[in-house]
């Protein structure tokens, strides 16, 4: 049958990133309680293309993936972006797999158990003209008081669920590898650097006690964002980050953010 996507294109236009979207797979990650957890990753797989080239083959990014199914993580993602460059006959390839990461969440007074979800990326790329990448993403609900309505208000202090997103690249260990950083590292960062933590169970003692945290840590968007920075500045692992934390206001009809990006010199 005639290779369509094979013949040549007289445009003389490259594309940056040809591929596939929304390609749901099982994937296993690196969990630091139970060393590994089962969770769905979306993958969205894509390679460049060279001006000469009508279209690329997309049936082979499956193939890929289903030829490295299984532990998806720092270590492993090298190796299928290399596969896809090969397969496909490309000089870079990119990788953004999204996935739900699981905890056990204790209530702080309660003790009461329940699952927490944490909306989570690995973004991968390799080309053939710089180094291998790898960014680790982890989005974590926290709640959050306003300091200006705490000072200016006799009784109480509006307060809302907010969203901080940070994403990371570490520096590179012995062999060549990005260091780890644990996806719980970055959720306890965040929530340090916010008024109170968001849980998935609370009884009433507990609602109570996050009520009086959250009060006695006021913060805005900004003071969250400064929060995790310097923590990620101090953490020698950590050579990139990039800071997102927004509030979905509770008495405005606007959402509030703030966003720093920030890479170690040298």
């Amino acid at each position: 049958m005639q290779d369509v996507q094979g013949l040549s294109d007289d445009r003389e236009i490259a594309l940056d990133r040809v591929g596939v979207a929304g390609l749901s797979h099982p994937i296993v990650v690196l969990d630091r309680t139970t060393e590994k957890q089962r969770t769905i990753g979306t993958f969205t797989m894509s390679v460049s293309l060279p001006r000469e080239q009508k279209g690329t083959h997309m049936s082979r990014f499956v193939e890929v993936l289903n030829d490295h199914h299984g532990e998806v993580t720092m270590r492993t993602v090298p190796a299928i972006l290399r596969d896809l460059r090969d397969r496909l006959d490309a000089a870079s390839a990119r990788i953004e797999v999204e996935f739900p990461y699981f905890l056990e969440r204790a209530a702080p007074v309660s003790g009461a158990t329940a699952l927490m979800d944490y909306a989570c990326a690995f973004i991968g790329e390799v080309s053939e003209h710089a180094s291998d990448d790898f960014v680790l993403r982890v989005r974590v609900p926290v709640t959050s008081l306003c300091p200006c309505s705490k000072a200016i208000s006799e009784r109480g202090a509006h307060n809302q669920r907010g969203y901080i997103t940070i994403s990371v690249r570490t520096d590179r260990d012995e062999l060549g590898a990005p260091q780890l950083v644990w996806i719980e590292e970055l959720i306890d960062v965040a929530e340090r650097s916010a008024s109170a933590p968001v849980y998935p169970l609370l009884k009433r003692p507990d609602e109570a006690f996050v009520t009086v945290q959250a009060y006695d840590n006021p913060v805005f968007v900004e003071d969250m964002v400064r929060n995790v920075a310097r923590v990620l500045q101090d953490d020698r692992r950590v050579q990139w980050f990039r800071v997102h934390a927004e509030n979905h206001e509770s008495i405005h009809n606007h959402a509030a953010f703030a966003q720093v990006t920030w890479a170690r010199p040298g």
